[in-house]
């Protein structure tokens, strides 16, 4: 899979990111590093909304930010995770195609959990009709 990567600063973790996803045979494109954390979130939805790359991941200090600018993309749908089992549902019932990380807290051994669980994950046939609600309403599934 090809997994579009950015963040607004290089860390141990995003190094043991970058790493996970080579090492289990993923294709890193890092299209921000360093770079604010508005348009590395930006950067990485576009990537993904534009066929650049099939899911992205996403980090700042709480992983907030870059979550919210990557939501900005149409198309994009970022889910800021904490845990493995977050990253499932998000990716089961969300069709998730990016995942944020937040660096303040999350360790690289966590991080590997949230994108083996995120990146392994099929989406439920069943939530098809409302994941196309949310996509045809902008945003107001309501």
């Amino acid at each position: 899979m090809r997994i579009a990567f950015g963040t607004d600063e290089a860390t141990a973790v995003t190094d043991a990111v970058q790493a996970r996803l080579r090492t289990t045979g993923h294709e890193v494109v890092v299209v921000a590093e360093g770079d604010p954390w508005p348009e590395a979130g930006r950067a990485v939805g576009e990537a993904v909304a534009g066929g650049g790359a099939d899911r992205g991941v996403v980090c700042c200090y709480t992983g907030t930010g870059v979550s919210m600018a990557a939501n900005k993309v149409p198309g994009v749908r970022a889910a800021l995770c904490t845990d493995a089992a977050t990253a499932t549902g998000a990716r089961r019932w969300n069709d998730a195609n990016v995942v944020a990380l937040g660096l303040r807290l999350t360790s690289a051994e966590v991080a590997g959990e949230i994108l083996d669980a995120f990146l392994g994950t099929e989406v439920d046939a069943d939530e098809r009709s409302a994941i196309d609600r949310l996509e045809g309403a902008g945003g107001d599934a309501g």
